[in-house]
């Protein structure tokens, strides 16, 4: 990339939000375009299922406007880009708007997954992704003082279940694990457990959702464990899917997320990175197989470091090795991970309250349950197990042989006319004269002197061709 080019970052979260602002810091001084389906500016996204979901915090609350620079950006809010074309390097927009680009960061996120069955119709039926849909959770609670629901024993499912908690209002987390964010190892999921029965939320684990009951003012669940729930509001917490249907037909692969090369770039585009929760990439730290990571910081870091690569192109650029790390707040207990755990065979006590976990006797995840301090020695001892390793550069390929030109002499093109053109033309007098008029600037009679026309594109030796203004609707 260059000064003068343009750049267009497609979702306007924490990701598109970083990696406009490390273009900035790298003193690339072209134009940004920076595309979100939301109308409004990034913010804090984890406050959706806390402060914001709770009541303690207004939408205008969350925002990251503090923490925005003046980085010249062309927003472009509350558009959705509806299809990518990388061989004419265009997204498109509704309305039939098009808009050109010289580099391009895909920074879109995921969006909650549906659960199959679940009347979406019913406005008490509710996912938690925006600010939107924290706050018309919060109006179906005020609406109703019957209890909460909860589908999903994720993160999310636990950080909303602790949130309702917070208020007082009465909870139920399902799940069809045997706990929650059993994943994470039996030592924080057992805290979790412990957490939840302490302040009375209610656990409904290894259950589902055997019917929908949907009535005037509440909303009824009967789950597999034959328990009956009558839910003032039901939040869908099953998980996500990658946010890239305006990549179909592009030639990128999306089979989960997109598919990139160590560094960020998209297989089959060498100008468009990838950054936050859609790259599917080879974090060479643990192995050669690409994954997507799904966290704040992992976004923050990966938005930063796929701007910094667009901008020295491929052949300079560094492949993309973070250590992965993510924490939540629940009850006032800081729970903390750091690698990646989903790649271990087998878990072992490292401390009271740190887990780890281990594939193929290494070291490859570290989780903890309330012990912040001890987790940053164990962050420190990870990172020396797994070193990010060494980069070499990409040789630059080598400059093809100039091949020298020889040019034949009239003689030698006459040589090759084939005897029945031969007209006993004069060949060697022809070549004598011509060879004389050209030497003293006199025209000949077949080819006279003209003057040279002057154009607008006439450029002189080593001055760079002039350049037209293109308007952003190309």
């Amino acid at each position: 990339m260059a000064d003068g080019d343009r750049i267009v970052i497609v979702g306007a979260g924490v990701a598109g939000l970083r990696a406009a602002e490390r273009l900035r810091e790298l003193n690339f001084d072209g134009e940004i375009v920076l595309i979100g389906d939301e109308a409004r500016r990034p913010y804090h996204r984890p406050m959706v299922s806390k402060a914001l979901v709770m009541g303690t915090e207004r939408p205008s609350d969350v925002g990251l406007s503090h923490y925005l620079p003046d980085l010249d950006v062309h927003w472009r809010l509350g558009a959705r880009v509806t299809h990518l074309d990388t061989t004419e390097r265009v997204v498109h927009l509704p309305g039939g708007e098009s808009l050109w680009y010289d580099g391009l960061i895909a920074a879109t996120g995921v969006y909650p997954r549906h659960l199959p069955g679940a009347p979406r119709h019913d406005p008490r039926v509710r996912i938690l992704r925006t600010v939107e849909d924290s706050m018309a959770v919060r109006r179906c609670l005020n609406a109703s003082k019957k209890p909460a629901v909860v589908i999903g024993a994720g993160l999310i499912g636990n950080e909303f279940a602790a949130s309702m908690r917070h208020i007082g209002r009465d909870v139920t987390l399902i799940g069809h694990a045997k706990a929650p964010l059993h994943r994470f190892g039996d030592r924080v999921s057992s805290g979790i457990v412990e957490a939840h029965h302490e302040h009375r939320a209610n656990l409904a684990m290894r259950s589902e959702v055997r019917h929908w009951i949907s009535t005037k003012d509440t909303v009824g669940l009967h789950l597999t464990n034959n328990q009956l729930l009558v839910a003032s509001v039901v939040v869908l917490a099953i998980g996500s899917v990658p946010s890239v249907d305006w990549m179909r037909g592009s030639g990128l692969d999306i089979s989960d997320g997109v598919l990139c090369d160590s560094k960020l770039f998209a297989e089959g585009a060498s100008d468009v990175v990838i950054a936050g929760d859609i790259a599917r990439w080879p974090n060479l730290r643990f192995d050669e197989t690409p994954r997507r990571v799904e966290h704040w910081i992992n976004a923050v870091e990966s938005a930063r470091h796929a701007a910094e690569n667009l901008l020295m192109g491929h052949s300079s650029a560094r492949p993309f090795t973070p250590l992965p790390r993510a924490w939540s707040t629940l009850y006032d207990t800081r729970l903390q991970m750091c690698g990646m755990p989903s790649l271990a065979e087998d878990t072992v006590s490292l401390a009271d309250g740190i887990t780890g976990f281990i594939r193929d006797g290494r070291l490859v995840g570290i989780s903890a349950w309330d012990k912040p301090r001890a987790m940053l020695d164990w962050m420190a001892e990870l990172d020396r197990r797994l070193p990010a390793p060494d980069y070499v550069p990409e040789p630059e390929p080598a400059p093809a042989p100039e091949v020298p030109v020889v040019e034949p002499s009239l003689a030698a093109l006459a040589a090759d006319v084939p005897p029945e053109f031969d007209s006993g033309f004069d060949h060697q007098a022809f070549e004598r004269e011509f060879e004389s008029e050209f030497a003293n600037d006199i025209p000949t009679t077949a080819f006279p002197a003209q003057a040279l026309p002057t154009t607008a594109f006439a450029a002189q030796p080593g001055a760079a061709l002039p350049t037209m203004a293109i308007p952003m609707g190309r």
